[in-house]
């Protein structure tokens, strides 16, 4: 994606979702969302680690440190109960948010 603005806002809601797969690493949260978008989101470091310290901070996600697929040690993130309940909020309010754009952007 070019237009990282348009990102603004929603790296929350998409680590909060993709974490809802199960815990991962930072890069593995970084390569999940690049892959499930099609190359469309890049999430770049100085962007995904604070927004990892941040739910982590808000008690919205847990982390573990573990040996990582390559035998390294790794902080492994896995959503928490607000965490879930989080997500299930942001994802109400993202649905209602692009359909009112939507109606403006694509009308019928």
């Amino acid at each position: 994606m070019t237009d990282t603005s348009l990102l603004h806002g929603t790296l929350d809601a998409l680590v909060l979702k993709t974490l809802a797969g199960g815990a991962r690493h930072g890069y593995g949260i970084a390569r999940y969302l690049e892959e499930a978008t099609g190359g469309a989101l890049t999430i770049e470091e100085g962007s995904l680690y604070p927004a990892l310290y941040r739910l982590e901070r808000r008690r919205l996600l847990a982390a573990e440190w573990k040996p990582s697929e390559t035998g390294r040690r790794a902080k492994f993130y896995r959503l928490t109960r607000e965490g879930r309940v989080e997500l299930a909020r942001e994802t109400r309010a993202w649905a209602e948010f692009s359909a009112a754009i939507s109606r403006v952007l694509l009308p019928a």
